[in-house]
């Protein structure tokens, strides 16, 4: 298997100069809402979003140059996800994100959010001057997508009988949309047709999903210092992952946890055992596998086309390994 940093090797000179322009692309006027901003960009994080686009930029573009429209993509799409996590952090009351403090927590609650909304509006202003209506349509229904997940993912917090149907459409509209568009606008600035946008957007539809998935096997399984936030994050504020899901049809004495909503001090690790101990893990793990193979086939599908797509597939087998 390769590894990561040898599989993005080939963008790392993108990526550098991409931090370097998102810093840039952030000014405000106002300095709290520049340092604000910058606080949470300065954590790195994976850059995932902006890798995928990419490594596909550089496939389907001739002698795999990538274009400049292409690099104004990638960063729009990691502004548009910084803004998403700044509200994130908000809504879930989360202190830390990837092992320092949330912007909510070092400034305050209002400027989070008009942080985020500015990061918000900065992409926006950013998307319409890429001069393309279609990538502009694309990119923006993302937003809305988001609305809606949170929305979804509020009215439905300690609620026992959420479906995995439901778990996957919540999932796509808060992470998988972000990559399935970003995937399919790329296509769409390298002018192809409508064919390898909709393959590209079910490639990033899946991809997205099982990341998703494994950031929520995560959530139970993984350390507070491995995961830069307090393990159980997600199901101590009443939102219920597929892990959760899964061992709730296996240890029905899980709802009785839920129902009280984890009121005790030690509520919160009894239901994380108790999940460790079913075979919920596995099959969130299988689900995300499912994705995974869906996602690798529909480039495969696309080998005869493009011959040097073997990071896209290597960058689907990267996604499950984060479990390893």
């Amino acid at each position: 298997m390769i590894l990561s940093e040898d599989l993005f090797l080939s963008i790392k000179e993108d990526i550098n100069q991409l931090n370097i322009n998102l810093k840039k692309m952030v000014g405000s006027k106002h300095p709290v809402l520049y340092a604000a901003a910058k606080h949470l960009l300065q954590q790195g994080g994976k850059r995932i979003r902006p890798s995928i686009i990419l490594l596909i930029a550089k496939i389907i573009t001739k002698n795999n140059i990538i274009l400049s429209e292409h690099k104004r993509l990638a960063e729009i799409t990691e502004i548009i996800h910084t803004a998403s996590l700044m509200h994130d952090d908000v809504i879930d009351d989360c202190d830390t994100r990837r092992g320092l403090n949330t912007v909510h927590s070092v400034f305050s609650t209002k400027i989070a959010i008009l942080a985020g909304d500015f990061l918000f509006a900065q992409s926006s202003w950013y998307l319409a001057n890429l001069n393309n209506l279609e990538v502009v349509k694309t990119i923006s229904k993302v937003i809305i997508d988001f609305a809606e997940g949170e929305t979804r993912q509020g009215i439905t917090t300690f609620d026992a009988s959420i479906s995995i149907d439901d778990y996957i459409d919540k999932s796509f509209y808060k992470t998988a949309t972000l990559i399935a568009c970003s995937c399919k606008a790329t296509v769409m600035l390298s002018n192809l047709n409508k064919d390898m946008e909709n393959n590209f957007y079910l490639y990033g539809k899946h991809l997205g999903l099982a990341f998703q998935i494994v950031d929520d096997i995560l959530d139970i399984i993984s350390e507070k210092n491995k995961l830069g936030k307090p393990a159980g994050s997600d199901l101590k504020n009443g939102n219920f992952t597929a892990p959760v899901i899964f061992a709730l049809q296996e240890k029905p004495e899980l709802y009785k946890l839920i129902n009280q909503e984890f009121q005790n001090d030690n509520d919160l690790n009894k239901a994380i055992n108790i999940i460790k101990n079913t075979k919920g893990i596995q099959k969130a793990k299988d689900l995300a596998e499912e994705h995974i193979q869906l996602a690798i086939e529909i480039i495969r599908e696309m080998l005869s086309i493009y011959d040097n797509n073997e990071s896209l597939i290597l960058i689907s087998d990267y996604v499950l390994n984060r479990l390893n």
